[in-house]
């Protein structure tokens, strides 16, 4: 079997040659040997287009990088997967500004970056303190300006984009369905991705939704969570938006043949933000109308959750999510069998490993853990293994590759 193969029989629950092992770099540091050179200068860290139009990074990553990385990974065994990320629209008559305000100003310690927004209903302003903190080789960075969705903006902003319910129906115009040059745009993309994926036989993942992410991103934690509970009327409004652009960009990507899995985010849609209650009244059906429309279109849908799967899983799987990203026995404080006893026959479900445990843990202690999760996990038929979330720059390879080793000997 080629990687497609495999991880598209994982995802109907047939039997694969051998349980894959994946991977998502968020500045992964390879070692030499599966390195590469752009221009005379050598790839010091690994990413994915997953981070597309929601990050800034510290090096050039192309699509073709991407590519290389698929490649590179093959040299040790790994399935990899190609992404592509789904853009959204900015209503034309939008207008802004940037300014900076500088230390000293607004009693602030730090220099305070300003983009004020002109929409056909009113003057919107979304605020950001510039740390200047170095976060360190190969981590994404702090941009200099204030993009709308950026994890950045939401420890350090002095005010959010939406702040009051004033302010959502301002945001509409800023976070829209794709539009006919973001449509171009990502069939384009599109193509490239999926002849490549097509030749090499590999899987290719549309990351297409935002869902409570979203909130987060325009409202900060405690914004959202207030708005949810005291402005109920704006809550439903803002809800609504995010629902409309997030169908828009879940039907673009379904539409695409050679698009394997339609994802959405939901990092921050677990009970770490959000009340079982809250989850069922917002969540789930927002997710059953995703999954509906790449099911109508042949796709699979993937879902990211890394923490309260016990009690939210279920419902992820009620509402019709095939592949679950991701179980963590570390960060969730769920054991192997409970997750197995839960949503096994279900869904496929993806993790096992913890990036930290790779960090930190001994070889001998991620072999064991390796063997055992293959175990409790492996004869559903319905798992991947992989380090939850990512490979960071911290990752050491050494743990890396023992993990692999561990995979080949026991799956």
């Amino acid at each position: 079997m080629n990687t497609r193969e495999r991880i598209m029989a994982v995802l109907s629950g047939e039997s694969p040659d051998h349980l894959p092992f994946t991977t998502w770099c968020f500045g992964f540091q390879p070692p030499e040997f599966l390195r590469w050179k752009n221009n005379e200068k050598e790839v010091m860290f690994w990413y994915t287009k997953r981070l597309e139009h929601l990050h800034t990074l510290p090096q050039e990553w192309t699509l073709d990088d991407d590519f290389r990385r698929v490649l590179a990974w093959r040299k040790v065994g790994i399935d990899d997967f190609l992404e592509i990320s789904v853009p959204w629209s900015i209503d034309p008559a939008v207008t802004w500004r940037e300014t900076t305000i500088p230390v000293g100003k607004m009693d602030e310690r730090y220099p305070v970056m300003i983009r004020d927004y002109a929409t056909p209903a009113g003057e919107l302003r979304h605020a950001v303190r510039k740390t200047g903190e170095d976060p360190g080789a190969g981590w994404v960075i702090q941009p200099d300006t204030v993009p709308l969705i950026e994890d950045y903006n939401i420890p350090r902003a002095i005010k959010h984009a939406v702040a009051s319910p004033a302010d959502v129906d301002k945001l509409r115009y800023l976070y829209m369905p794709p539009d006919d040059n973001a449509k171009r745009w990502f069939k384009e993309r599109a193509q490239r991705v999926v002849e490549f994926a097509a030749k090499e036989g590999v899987p290719v993942q549309a990351w297409a939704g935002f869902g409570m992410d979203a909130v987060v991103w325009f409202c900060g934690t405690e914004g959202a969570v207030m708005l949810a509970l005291d402005e109920l009327q704006a809550f439903h409004r803002l809800w609504d938006i995010i629902t409309e652009t997030d169908l828009a960009r879940v039907a673009l990507a379904s539409a695409i043949d050679g698009i394997d899995l339609v994802c959405e985010r939901g990092w921050y849609s677990s009970t770490d933000f959000w009340s079982p209650s809250l989850f069922n009244e917002y969540v789930f059906p927002h997710v059953k109308q995703l999954v509906d429309v790449a099911h109508r279109h042949g796709k699979k849908f993937a879902y990211v959750m890394t923490t309260g799967v016990e009690l939210l899983g279920p419902r992820l799987a009620d509402a019709g999510v095939d592949l679950l990203y991701f179980i963590d026995p570390f960060q969730d404080k769920i054991s192997l069998e409970k997750i197995k006893e839960l949503l096994s026959e279900r869904m496929t479900l993806v993790g096992g490993l913890n990036s930290t445990f790779l960090t930190n843990a001994k070889d001998d202690e991620v072999r064991i853990h390796v063997k055992r999760v293959i175990e409790v996990l492996g004869p559903s038929n319905r798992f991947i293994l992989h380090p939850v979330d990512a490979l960071f720059p911290d990752t050491p390879w050494h743990s890396v590759e023992t993990a692999i080793k561990a995979w080949e000997e026991f799956r």
